[in-house]
């Protein structure tokens, strides 16, 4: 081939396939493909790996979705004398509630159910590997929830106002926190019945902290 002059002072370069600078371009190109196919099928695998790990907790089947879906009644029938204001004067709640009527007279029958529940299902499904994390999650959550009861129950105990804004405020913080329950009720229990993960505000967190 010719060779090309660049100037009086620069000597010819030739441009064979042979010439040091040329042959080593050459040379290297592989193996700057190799490296760059490499990294792209190594961003691959972990993109791979992270959106199988996103989905495993909608990965349940029918029974861990129905045991799931059922533990969110308990907090709602604990904390049902919390609606006492709110039942008497909606009616679409008094249609929903009126179904689990007979469920909620057994559960508040024996003063000791709910305690009896709570262990159940703390040490028998939260602390027992056999059941799939997605159904110990939400039964976490539920437990977690119930535990919040207590506060609300403080308060009354210590205050119980008769009449007046101390009554007024009895009243909305009753009134609150069961529809609070209703919410997490139909949010928890539909959730779990469509297969996905509900995470409940105030303790979502403290239930992946119990459950590992």
């Amino acid at each position: 081939m010719s060779a090309l002059r660049l100037s009086p002072s620069i000597p010819p370069v030739s441009l064979s396939a042979k010439h040091p600078l040329l042959h080593f371009s050459l040379r290297a190109t592989p193996l700057v493909s190799r490296r760059f196919r490499n990294l792209n099928t190594a961003s691959t695998t972990r993109l791979t790996v992270t959106a199988k790990s996103n989905g495993s907790s909608d990965s349940a089947d029918a029974g861990d979705r129905i045991i799931s879906a059922l533990v969110y009644f308990y907090p709602f029938f604990d904390g049902i004398q919390y609606g006492k204001f709110v039942i008497t004067q909606f009616a679409p709640i008094q249609t929903f509630i009126q179904p689990l009527v007979p469920a909620i007279k057994v559960f508040k029958g024996f003063p000791l159910n709910g305690f009896l529940v709570f262990l159940t299902l703390y040490f028998v499904v939260v602390r027992n590997s056999n059941f799939s994390r997605y159904v110990r999650f939400n039964t976490m959550q539920a437990i977690v929830l119930d535990v919040l009861l207590i506060f609300p129950d403080l308060l009354e105990r210590t205050f119980n106002p008769r009449e007046g804004l101390g009554l007024d405020l009895v009243m909305s913080l009753d009134s609150t926190v069961f529809l609070f329950l209703l919410v997490s009720l139909i949010y928890g229990s539909s959730s779990c019945f469509l297969g996905q993960l509900p995470r409940l505000p105030i303790v979502a967190d403290a239930a992946d902290r119990q459950v590992l």
